[in-house]
């Protein structure tokens, strides 16, 4: 991602994110707001991903082999 792209994005959500939390702030503060919480955003959503991959990747085991045991169960006995 390029610099001009990251500034540009950073203002948006700078901007976005002064107005709903109802600060008044100079332009470079609301770049850096913004900037900085794309990074921790980033960050943090992609713990959560990872987090919940690992997650739905247990849960789908815990289905199939309940899937499993249910067709061995019904048709097999």
């Amino acid at each position: 991602m390029g610099p001009i792209f990251l500034i540009i994005i950073g203002a948006a959500a700078g901007f976005l994110a002064t107005r709903v939390m109802d600060i008044e702030a100079s332009i470079p503060a609301t770049i850096a707001v913004g900037v900085l919480g794309a990074l921790i955003g980033g960050v943090v959503l992609r713990f959560l991903m990872a987090t919940m991959a690992i997650a739905g990747g247990f849960i789908g085991a815990v289905l199939g082999a309940l899937l499993l045991i249910w067709i061995w169960q019904t048709f097999i006995k």
